[in-house]
């Protein structure tokens, strides 16, 4: 058994929803910001923009918008290989999705990593996105299989102080 640590974590879920229409959900603007992203744009190397229904590929860079929190993420695709798994630098760290068929459904495995190991970093990303990837992968499967979101979208949480780490709906 690999032993836990604070430069890691692993997130699991089964969706039951076609492998295609998962992989579109994290690899397309308009996929992903159905159920994670307010906004989310990809670049490609020359500087133009990826359409909204347009698969990432490697070498893109992204600017990532959240619902109730005002920082903008930005990063650089890594991986995309188009059907199950892609990989991107998320601030200092590199976040993997790497999608399985299964029996009764596909495996969504994300992995977070690179994860500095200084008491910051401790709290803020392994806790805080550990946390944070729990509802989000859970999100994803309630849109997925059942067509609801559990993401706050109408209340404006931007100004509680400790919203991001006692909401659990961010």
């Amino acid at each position: 058994m690999k032993k836990l640590a604070f430069d890691e974590f692993t997130k699991k879920i089964y969706v039951k929803a076609p492998m295609e229409k998962l992989y579109e959900c994290w690899a397309t603007s308009q996929g992903i910001c159905t159920w994670f992203l307010r906004n989310a744009e990809y670049s490609m190397a020359d500087g133009s923009k990826r359409e909204p229904l347009e698969k990432i590929q490697k070498g893109d860079k992204y600017v990532w918008e959240w619902h109730n929190w005002d920082a903008k993420a930005t990063g650089e695709v890594l991986e995309a290989n188009g059907t199950n798994k892609l990989a991107i630098t998320f601030e200092n760290n590199i976040v993997s999705v790497t999608l399985e068929t299964q029996k009764r459904g596909v495996l969504v495995v994300l992995r977070q990593y690179n994860i500095p190991t200084d008491d910051e970093s401790k709290l803020n990303v392994h806790y805080g996105c550990s946390n944070g990837w729990t509802f989000w992968l859970t999100n994803l499967k309630a849109f997925v299989e059942h067509g609801i979101l559990l993401n706050e979208t109408e209340i404006d949480l931007t100004n509680i102080p400790l919203a991001g780490f006692e909401f659990v709906n961010m």
